[in-house]
């Protein structure tokens, strides 16, 4: 999740497997525009920080990128 509203996944030794972009309404967030599955939308929820999505709980990375 990059602050500019997107989002980069890596997968496996794919570092940018999946890209699009995101938006956040409160602590609602919204997936858009998954460059490898158009139409693909998915949805979850911010808690103190931490994105629950699905059965996944993730975390900010921290250190350098």
């Amino acid at each position: 999740m990059l602050p500019d509203g997107r989002y980069d996944e890596a997968r496996g030794d794919r570092c940018s497997a999946y890209a699009g972009r995101y938006t956040v309404t409160g602590n609602h967030l919204d997936y858009v525009d998954y460059v490898d599955d158009t139409g693909f939308t998915a949805t979850g929820v911010l808690r103190d920080g931490v994105l629950h999505h699905e059965h996944l709980v993730l975390y900010r990375e921290t250190g350098p990128a």
